[in-house]
């Protein structure tokens, strides 16, 4: 998303030659949504994978409409998820979507309904596999017993743990995997976010953890961290996150999000981390001291 908007001024050109090295790096899991800016951001992922289309799980979202206004709404129709699948196919420039997400759950719209559109999608052989975004334990269930679900995505890292709480027992009775979107709490993490200095249109001014000065204790226990390790912050937050597969029971993927290569590379080269039992405990203790709502 940050490569389209959302996180300050943006580059094309740097974007796709960020995909670019990811994809030399070995990275095959590239996420994107139709909501990401209105749709330019599956044009500016569609761009990049080009002709390499065979190295990657490309995964996708509907279910958020920003056609109107500034307005956010969720829909989970079956007409509607059906014409975005079609819509975000041609945007990306692919004939199938690896892994298709509904990206929130609509308050008009039964679960069963919206998922029950995504698998005629697989049956159409237009997606692979479904999954679901910001969802709990029970509609997880609901939409499992329509078709099996491969992985919810939702906010996940040192910082955001509520989803232990709210769909941790169904990952583990169902065997979904999660993918954890904002691993870095939003670039917070790294230590390397001036909230004074971010630019006017950056999404993070309005979130009520970059207010206040208090999460600064934990952004310091991940840098402490990390220097006695010889890593850097963002490295130790993402090892952090891979480490909770086994809290789970099921896999973990976190899905850092960066505009540069230098970024990139780093984070990369977290998956080689190992943490010990002590620095997990350390890690995990630093949760107690956020304050403040995602949102």
């Amino acid at each position: 998303m940050g490569m389209s908007e959302g996180y300050g001024p943006t580059s094309w050109d740097d974007a796709i030659a960020t995909v670019h090295r990811a994809l030399d790096l070995g990275v095959t899991l590239i996420d994107t949504a139709d909501a990401y800016a209105f749709g330019h951001n599956e044009v500016l992922v569609g761009r990049a994978i080009a002709g390499r289309r065979d190295e990657v799980q490309l995964a996708t979202k509907t279910g958020i409409d920003r056609t109107g206004s500034d307005t956010w709404v969720y829909r989970g129709e079956p007409g509607y998820i059906k014409r975005a699948c079609d819509a975000s196919l041609m945007r990306l420039g692919v004939d199938h979507i690896d892994l298709f997400y509904l990206h929130r759950v609509s308050p008009n719209t039964e679960i069963e309904e919206s998922v029950g559109a995504m698998a005629e999608l697989v049956k159409e052989g237009k997606i692979r596999h479904i999954g679901l975004s910001e969802v709990s334990t029970e509609q997880l269930r609901r939409a499992y017993a329509v078709h099996p679900i491969t992985a919810v995505q939702s906010e996940y890292s040192i910082w955001s743990r509520d989803i232990e709480e709210t769909v941790g027992e169904g990952l583990r009775e169902l065997g979904v995997g999660l993918v954890a979107y904002s691993p870095l709490g939003r670039g917070f993490l790294t230590g390397t976010v001036d909230v004074s200095a971010l630019p006017a249109g950056d999404a993070r001014r309005r979130l009520p953890r970059f207010q206040t000065s208090e999460n600064e204790v934990v952004a310091d226990g991940v840098r402490s961290l990390a220097e006695q390790k010889g890593v850097t912050a963002a490295q130790l937050a993402l090892a952090w996150v891979s480490s909770r597969s086994e809290h789970f029971g099921v896999p973990v993927v976190p899905i850092p999000g960066t505009k540069r290569v230098k970024w990139l590379e780093q984070n990369v080269a977290a998956a080689d981390i190992e943490l010990t039992a002590d620095e997990i405990a350390t890690l995990d203790g630093l949760s107690a001291h956020v304050v403040g709502g995602r949102y």
